[in-house]
């Protein structure tokens, strides 16, 4: 038996338009977390596949949010050039690590799928085959 655990509650700034982003906006919908880095070989092999899905993606049931770590990053300015030439979807800008290690995550990037009651109903690290990621994503859709 797989124990959900409350996903934590964040509000977090855009790095592709303004303003800022409130996961509390989003319960009732499955929301798919995309941790990542600019320089991650990793996270250039399944950003793109994460953008193809989040095209084809029915928006009013599923959010789709990727979070730069900023505290692994090169620099805000590599972040900011790689949200704009490889991004479509929401791009945010954790405030150093803390995001990320309040999603217990380890390496970029990290998957985590939070089901419509706000629990996190599995997690992926840098390693994951993106086919897992979009079975388990069937399987709350």
């Amino acid at each position: 038996m797989v124990t959900l655990r409350n996903a934590p509650s964040f509000e977090l700034p855009y790095i592709n338009k303004e303003g800022t982003y409130n996961i509390k906006e989003d319960l009732g919908k499955v929301i798919v977390l995309t941790f990542w880095t600019s320089w991650c070989p990793d996270s250039g092999k399944d950003l793109p596949k994460k953008e193809q899905l989040y095209k084809t993606m029915d928006h009013e049931k599923v959010k789709m949010i990727t979070i730069n770590v900023s505290g692994r990053e090169r620099s805000e300015a590599e972040a900011e050039e790689y949200a704009a030439k490889f991004l479509s979807q929401p791009a945010l800008k954790d405030q150093g690590r803390t995001i990320y290690d309040l999603y217990n995550s380890d390496g970029v990037p990290t998957t985590v799928l939070i089901n419509k009651d706000g629990f996190i109903h599995s997690q992926f690290g840098d390693k994951a085959d993106f086919l897992s990621v979009v079975e388990s994503l069937g399987e709350l859709i």
